[in-house]
């Protein structure tokens, strides 16, 4: 019998067995905590390339162009990066309103909303929100995947707490609605506005900018185009704190 093996019974033996447990669980946790942060090294951006310059593509614009060659009856990738200065004013402040009233006030993770979140969740008995920041989704548009696995979480709250502190506000802002998804293969408001209404991102309405807003939870299937319950209802809702907002 070697010094690492659990000794036999006996009271002394159950408690070796247990100090040789929590040992082999101590290393085992340090290993998995080592194998994260070497993985976490191996992903983390080059800030300064994000900080200016031009827009980059997201993760999920490279998955969506590698998965469309093997799709070919999906549309083909439609992006056009546009610097914040050429998309209207009316589409940053529906994406707050809609997403994230917070946005310039939080640190990147807003407590509150997870809070708020995590109680509405409890009470219906499933997850109906997420709680998400802007911040948060640009970080998992930009670098991660769509699952909702723990670990993916841990390194959204990470990267996104990065992400505030080397790109800010405005940077955020304008990557976010340069990646954001609004329909099969559509990506950002210059394509989006042009697809769906022929016009730049500059020239987008009120109205245009509530709908592009209330097709971020699900921009497949509830969006300008299908005009589907839910859509219109998230439209009216995103409309009804507009105008509160706006005075009008």
């Amino acid at each position: 019998m070697s010094a690492d093996d659990p000794p036999i019974f006996s009271k002394t033996g159950m408690i070796k067995r247990i100090a040789w447990t929590l040992r082999w669980s101590f290393r085992l946790l340090l290993l998995l905590v080592l194998l994260d942060a070497a993985y976490l090294a191996y992903i983390w951006p080059d800030w300064q390339s994000y900080q200016r310059g031009p827009i980059q593509p997201s993760s999920f614009i490279r998955d969506y162009e590698a998965d469309q060659r093997n799709n070919p009856d999906w549309p083909e990738l439609r992006w056009i990066p546009m610097p914040l200065e050429r998309i209207s004013k009316n589409m940053a402040r529906a994406v707050i309103i809609a997403e994230d009233s917070r946005f310039y006030s939080h640190g990147g993770i807003d407590w509150e909303a997870l809070r708020d979140a995590m109680q509405h969740n409890l009470d219906r008995g499933r997850v109906v929100y997420g709680g998400s920041t802007i911040s948060q989704q640009t970080t998992k548009n930009l670098f991660l995947s769509p699952s909702r696995n723990p670990l993916r979480k841990w390194h959204e709250f990470v990267l996104t707490l990065a992400l505030e502190h080397y790109l800010g506000k405005r940077r955020i802002m304008e990557y976010y609605l340069n990646v954001a998804q609004f329909g099969q293969g559509l990506f950002g408001v210059e394509a989006a506005a042009r697809h769906y209404w022929g016009v730049p991102a500059a020239a987008l309405s009120r109205r245009q900018a509530i709908e592009l807003a209330a097709t971020l939870p699900a921009p497949v299937s509830a969006n300008p185009a299908s005009r589907s319950k839910a859509f219109l209802n998230r439209v009216k809702k995103i409309s009804r704190h507009f105008r509160r907002w706006a005075g009008n």
